[in-house]
């Protein structure tokens, strides 16, 4: 059947690929004229199949005034007019306790390990570049209490198939030497030698290149979604620039701006968009790529990621619910600087131009929970909510939304994914 998927950020060219490789007949609609321009362009670069503990957790209760008002807080909430920031903000309260968050971390296990064995078929067979690499990934402590509350997340994802290791200071150094500059003050980390990195934007711009070839397949860039015709229940077409696309089933993965979208069919979405901001450090000289790491590391306390591509490395972090603000406060990138400064002191950073200072938004749920599935718009299929872990999430959740629409049985549970009212 002909489908169309309305996004081409990592969610909607994944599902694009799964569906072609379904003999589906493919559009792919984006606002903008390349695939994986927008939140995917500068994302964490980190596949972290193992750590997706949701940012619901019993801890927000005690540090709620430490996110309303201290300026380091690496979680930033600034209240605006908007009634969705209120009930997002209301549904995710409801999600920080423990029963939440253990159900949770299994439900996002199972799609994340799902979707690593996906993107290993597919490059198997494609042979992709995107700066691939499979690292490990050091999550890095500062105070004991943390680590010790890590290595009870350790000992509880071993049920279900993590290989984590919990390991001081010096031995988290040994691994990534890197580490010996930093001027940070740790006790230790978690060490997950499974965890892997990849350039998103590449990984989607390769991808849609060689679906390119399959004359089933049209990328439809440079046109924003503005109207929608309905025939009953069932989505019939959507305005794509000046052209109208029609089809007989069509996909929701426009990520923050899916709320929008479904506003238009009468569908409330529990989505809002939590801001993020990234840089990428050349690595331009022997002394900056010897200094730089090759483990993708994660600051725990500060929030901040580091991921090597290459010749690059990308830093990211902080997590802001202020609407739409799609401004790049100097503060933010700041503080990025700050922390590779702290962590690698050796790496030339120069100019904030040559950094491509970058900010976007992540579609999240307030459980963290994605919705994958079927929606009460008969022809209409939602691919929405992966949050931060959308990198991580994107080849599995393209294979649940691939099975759904052919009827097959789901490699995994699809039940935590469903759209709910």
């Amino acid at each position: 059947m002909h489908i169309c998927v309305m996004g081409a950020g990592v969610i909607g060219v994944t599902t694009a690929y799964r569906l072609l490789q379904d003999g589906h007949q493919v559009s792919l609609i984006d606002e903008r004229d390349q695939p994986g321009a927008g939140t995917s362009q500068g994302n964490g670069a980190q596949l972290s199949y193992s750590y997706v503990a949701p940012l619901a957790d019993p801890s927000v209760w005690s540090k709620w005034a430490y996110y309303l008002f201290s300026k380091d807080s690496p979680l930033t909430i600034k209240p605006t007019l908007e009634a969705a920031q209120y009930r997002w903000l209301a549904g995710f309260l409801r999600y920080c306790n423990a029963g939440s968050v253990r159900q949770t971390t299994i439900d996002l296990l199972q799609l994340a390990f799902y979707s690593r064995d996906q993107l290993t078929q597919w490059n198997g067979r494609l042979k992709l570049s995107f700066d691939h690499q499979r690292s490990g990934k050091l999550v890095m402590f500062t105070d004991a209490q943390g680590l010790e509350a890590a290595a009870g997340q350790v000992r509880f994802q071993a049920q279900y198939g993590c290989q984590q290791e919990v390991l001081d200071a010096a031995q988290c150094i040994r691994i990534e030497p890197a580490l010996g500059r930093s001027q940070r003050d740790w006790v230790g980390g978690v060490y997950t030698p499974s965890e892997e990195a990849g350039d998103c934007p590449a990984f989607c711009r390769a991808l849609v290149a060689a679906m390119q070839a399959d004359p089933n397949f049209r990328f439809i860039g440079g046109a924003r979604i503005t109207a929608v015709r309905r025939q009953g229940s069932a989505l019939s077409a959507v305005q794509a620039g000046n052209e109208w696309i029609s089809a007989q089933r069509f996909v929701l993965a426009l990520g923050a701006d899916s709320a929008d979208f479904a506003r238009q069919l009468d569908l409330r979405l529990p989505l809002y968009p939590l801001k993020g901001y990234s840089i990428t450090v050349p690595l331009e000289d022997e002394a900056s790529r010897a200094a730089a790491p090759q483990v993708s590391i994660t600051d725990i306390a500060r929030k901040i990621v580091y991921a090597r591509l290459g010749q690059r490395l990308r830093v990211a972090g902080r997590i802001e619910l202020v609407g739409q603000d799609r401004s790049i406060p100097p503060r933010a990138i700041a503080e990025l600087k700050q922390g590779m400064r702290e962590l690698f002191p050796d790496c030339v950073l120069g100019e904030d131009a040559r950094l491509s200072p970058w900010m976007g938004f992540r579609p999240t749920t307030p459980s963290g929970v994605p919705i994958v599935g079927a929606c009460p718009v008969d022809n209409l299929y939602l691919n929405i909510g992966q949050g931060a872990l959308g990198w991580t999430l994107a080849c599995g959740s393209a294979a649940l939304i691939a099975d759904q629409i052919a009827g097959r049985p789901c490699s995994i549970d699809d039940t935590p994914f469903r759209y709910r009212t």
